[in-house]
């Protein structure tokens, strides 16, 4: 590996992000041209392009998104943001055409809340959150802040949205806890003048809003599940003065259920009316708390006499019902309806088929993302852990394949196994299971295989022999057989959880992470200890290097340690970070480059031999929880504490070096190539160096180290990865959802005639070395010596 000079920091772009922030009110917008998607990510924006699956990013944000939204002409997109306590909250508008900021503002404390264009694109209005509570008025063209009041009354709750009118450009509605207001926009004296919504005696909570085209009537959802009709009486015209009309209130409306009597057939939605969209024949889409999204129209009945403040004036027309909260509607091409959910799932919904044409879109992790996985020496998909789901991912479609269930429990650690049949994962319930990679089927299950639930986890490459970390400190070694799963080894030198293991490319060593502050390199084959490394800092990760010389390590004390396999010395220490604990370290197949991430929210790429960064990737909301590597040493992927997924692109220059098989050998190769053909050694000989048979019958040279040799498997491994991608093209399945059996929490794991059952406890010393593997093994060889000799 030749030394190069340390490079000025690179920054690194993700390529595509894997999620949709779904707890964002009305967060999911449709573009004017119909051709892509706004959504907010974390502290960036997301436009996804519906024909080729492409995404570009909007970057300005310090912090989550909390609301967006699109002028109607398409020019411009405005998106506001959430911010620690006592700090203010920037309000940025964008342009469309360049992807590039405007400008931005910050007069909200803590949150911006909602925000909505006027029809002309001349006025944003912007809501504060509930520790900041005003409405302000930004003059777009002049970049300047025209007025601003407080939104609601003393007496009355919150306000948590506003909406404009799609003609009047001076006028615009807010809502919220019990309040109902109409408010317009007078650029001469910078002033607002207010107008509160008569509903007589009706309290609601106000939610999801939607004005006819021509701006005299409103419809508003409501947290109690039904719908509210407003009269706004007001013209227009923008430029007629604004009458002193006061708006009034229609009707409350909930669903007719014809199967009961009058007077009992009003139905409410379940969990209250979340969003409504309005059609252009005055047909209703409402999605509700409970997943129904319903196409209603008004029945046009008489309810004087009706008793009840709901009158049942909605027929429903066409109904289905998704998972999760719904907290965004909208409508695509005229015919296809777009459904986003609090569990970050995107539906598509045609409406003319309701029943059957129900079809995800996006998806997910609305957890922590704990771990994530490649298979060996594949590119084309991974998988990730998380609360409930182990899923696998594709990375040319940035799509969801499959998706394994556990419902109440979280894997906390995945690995493929090197044959690719199996996915082996840790889970809290102290389970170890392994699924196969295409159906999702439970394969074996280890109940109980840890205590207090099972942390980490690591397979050799023959598949035979698993390794297991646990909450309690222990490190367990299983033999896994087709029918049987054996225990064959208790590891028990930590007394804090164990974070990782990992085992080199040899299968003969271990090294367990652990919180107690301690990293312990254990024999595989005697299972004994051979050394323990110790340092002033709580071990989340460690790993050796390829050829197993060196181990990486990280924790919270925000230190990178190197240290020696053979003995356990510290080699050097490198600062990954500079405000928090690193979470995750990952190395590339030849060890040339690392990548680091932690709780400071940044990706850091390293080179190994000089140890400084080359590359630092920033995007992430939250804490980084896990980051690998691909086999190909062409992208990263890392995962958050709030469920992002983030794919970042390796610049060019940091990618693995591999010889272009297709390059002719130069005169130095095949002068080297030549003199080892003239010193070839007896066939005999050559059999034991090559792998050939016992009578010498197939004859080999030694290939030295500048020879062109025949496709390695490498080589072998590049081309079934482009079949591999080329059927994965032409496949258009859909995701798969395979749901866990559940297994038997009183079942105890098969433990091996040779381990010892006292070893299992937890009661005993902490800090005494146990291989009673290897003692067994020793007495029972000695035995057998003892009874030759007799």
């Amino acid at each position: 590996m030749s030394i190069e000079e340390p490079t000025e920091v690179i920054n690194l772009e993700p390529s595509a992000i894997i999620g949709f922030d779904g707890h964002v009110v009305c967060g999911l917008r449709v573009h004017p041209d119909q051709r892509h998607l706004v959504f907010p990510l974390g502290n960036e924006i997301s436009i996804y392009e519906l024909a080729t699956n492409k995404q570009t990013f909007l970057r300005g944000h310090t912090n989550t998104i909390s609301t967006l939204d699109i002028s109607t002409s398409g020019r411009m997109v405005a998106s506001g943001q959430s911010n620690h306590m006592g700090f203010r909250a920037y309000v940025i508008v964008w342009d469309w055409e360049s992807r590039k900021e405007i400008s931005r503002y910050e007069l909200h404390r803590v949150r911006v809340q909602s925000l909505c264009f006027s029809s002309n694109d001349q006025f944003l209005v912007s809501l504060g959150g509930k520790d900041c509570g005003s409405i302000i008025v930004w003059d777009i063209e002049q970049r300047t802040a025209i007025c601003g009041t407080i939104a609601t009354k003393e007496t009355t709750g919150d306000a948590t949205k506003v909406c404009s009118l799609n003609k009047r450009f001076t006028t615009f509605v807010s809502g919220g806890d019990q309040n109902l207001r109409v408010w317009n926009i007078d650029r001469e004296r910078k002033r607002l003048t207010v107008q509160d919504v008569a509903v007589g005696k009706l309290r609601r909570e106000f939610t999801g809003m939607r004005i006819s085209p021509n701006d005299d009537t409103l419809y508003v959802g409501t947290m109690s599940g039904d719908i509210v009709k407003i009269n706004l009486n007001c013209n227009p015209n923008p430029s007629v003065p604004s009458q002193d009309k006061m708006p009034v209130l229609l009707g409350c409306f909930g669903k007719h259920n014809a199967r009961k009597p009058p007077g009992k057939d009003c139905e409410k939605y379940h969990y209250g009316v979340r969003d409504l969209l309005l059609l252009p024949d005055g047909k209703l889409i409402i999605g509700a708390g409970d997943g129904t999204i319903d196409l209603v129209q008004e029945r046009n009945a008489n309810f004087k006499t009706y008793r009840g403040p709901t009158w049942p004036e909605l027929k429903s027309l066409h109904s289905t019902k998704i998972d999760g909260v719904v907290t965004s509607l909208q409508i695509v091409h005229g015919k296809t309806l777009l459904i986003g959910t609090n569990g970050c799932e995107i539906y598509s919904l045609e409406l003319a088929n309701f029943s059957s044409s129900l079809r995800l879109l996006k998806t997910c992790h609305t957890n922590a993302v704990y771990d994530i996985a490649f298979p060996y020496n594949f590119s084309l998909v991974f998988a990730t852990a998380s609360h409930e789901s182990i899923r696998i991912w594709s990375t040319s479609k940035m799509q969801e394949l499959l998706r394994i269930v556990v419902p109440n429990f979280a894997s906390s650690s995945i690995v493929f196994s090197r044959d690719g049949k199996s996915i082996i994962s840790a889970w809290n319930d102290g389970v170890i299971r392994a699924f196969t990679p295409l159906t999702g089927k439970l394969i074996y299950a280890i109940p109980n295989a840890h205590n207090k639930g099972c942390s980490s986890v690591a397979v050799t490459s023959n598949g035979k022999i698993v390794v297991s970390g646990g909450i309690e400190g222990q490190v367990r070694v299983w033999k896994i057989d087709p029918y049987v799963q054996s225990l064959i080894g208790v590891l028990k030198e930590h007394y804090g959880p164990i974070e990782s293991v990992h085992i080199n490319n040899y299968d003969t060593e271990v090294v367990s992470a652990s919180r107690d502050g301690s990293c312990v390199i254990w024999d595989l084959i005697r299972l004994t200890r051979k050394h323990v490394i110790f340092a002033h800092t709580q071990f989340i990760a460690a790993q050796y290097f390829p050829t197993g010389v060196q181990i990486l390590t990280a924790g919270s004390d925000k230190l990178i340690g190197y240290w020696e396999a053979y003995d356990g010395s510290l080699v050097r220490e490198v600062e990954g970070s500079k405000s928090g604990p690193i979470n995750a370290i990952d190395m590339n197949m030849m060890g040339e480059y690392f990548v680091s991430a932690g709780t400071d929210q940044i990706v850091r790429l390293w080179n190994y031999q000089l140890g400084v960064e080359v590359a630092v990737g920033i995007g992430h909301a939250s804490a980084i929880t896990s980051a690998r590597y691909s086999p190909n040493g062409k992208f990263l992927v890392t995962g958050s504490s709030d469920g992002g997924i983030f794919v970042w692109k390796v610049p060019e220059k940091f990618h693995i070096k591999i010889p272009d098989e297709d390059t002719p050998p130069t005169n130095e190769q095949r002068n080297s190539a030549s003199s080892t053909k003239t010193t070839t050694k007896p066939a005999h000989n050559s059999s034991s160096q090559t792998g050939g048979s016992r009578d010498g019958s197939r004859k080999t040279t030694p290939l030295s180290s500048g020879a062109r040799v025949a496709p390695t498997s490498r080589t072998r491994a590049n081309a079934n990865e482009n079949v591999r991608l080329l059927e994965s093209s032409r496949s258009n399945r859909s995701s798969q959802i395979a749901e866990c059996p559940a297994v038997d929490p009183n079942a105890q794991p098969t433990i091996d005639p040779c381990v010892d059952t006292a070893s299992l406890a937890d009661d005993q010393e902490q800090w005494e070395t146990r291989s009673q593997h290897s003692s067994v093994s020793q007495i029972q060889l000695s035995q057998e010596k003892q009874q030759g000799r007799n």
